[in-house]
C-alpha cells in the first residue's frame, strides 16, 4: 500500500486546511485510514481515524476543529483543520491499515503569522 498526501503548508492563526490522502496499491476494499502527527520535540500521536465503513474517531481536544472524512468509492482520506493554532504546527502523516500499518511520507503544516 502506497499512500500519497498532501495539502500541507504555512497558514496564519485562525485560519484551516485541508490534508489529503490517497492510497494505492493491491488494495481489495476499503481499509481504514487516519492522520498522525508530530510536532518537533514531541512524540507522535493520533489526531484522527476513519474505519472502512466510516467510523470516526477524533482525538478529543481536537474534535471542535479537525474532522475526518474519506471518499465514499475510493481510499482517499480527508482532514479538515479550522481555526489553526500554533500548537498544531506539525508534519502530519496519513496511515492506513491492511494486514498491517502503512504510512505516507508525511506533510508539514505550520501555523504562523
Amino acid at each position: 500500500v502506497q499512500l500519497q498526501a498532501s495539502g500541507g503548508g504555512l497558514v496564519p492563526p485562525g485560519g484551516s486546511l485541508r490534508l489529503s490522502c490517497q492510497a494505492s496499491g493491491e488494495i481489495p476494499g476499503m481499509i481504514d485510514m487516519g492522520w498522525y502527527r508530530q510536532a518537533p520535540g514531541k512524540e507522535r500521536e493520533l489526531v484522527a481515524r476513519i474505519s472502512a465503513s466510516g467510523s470516526v474517531s477524533i482525538l478529543d481536544s481536537m474534535k471542535d476543529r479537525f474532522d475526518i472524512s474519506r471518499d465514499g468509492v475510493k481510499n482517499a482520506v480527508f482532514l479538515q483543520m479550522s481555526s489553526l493554532k500554533p500548537e498544531d504546527t506539525a508534519v502530519y502523516y496519513c496511515t492506513a491499515i491492511w494486514l498491517k500499518m502503512y504510512w505516507g511520507q508525511g506533510t508539514q503544516v505550520t501555523v504562523s503569522s
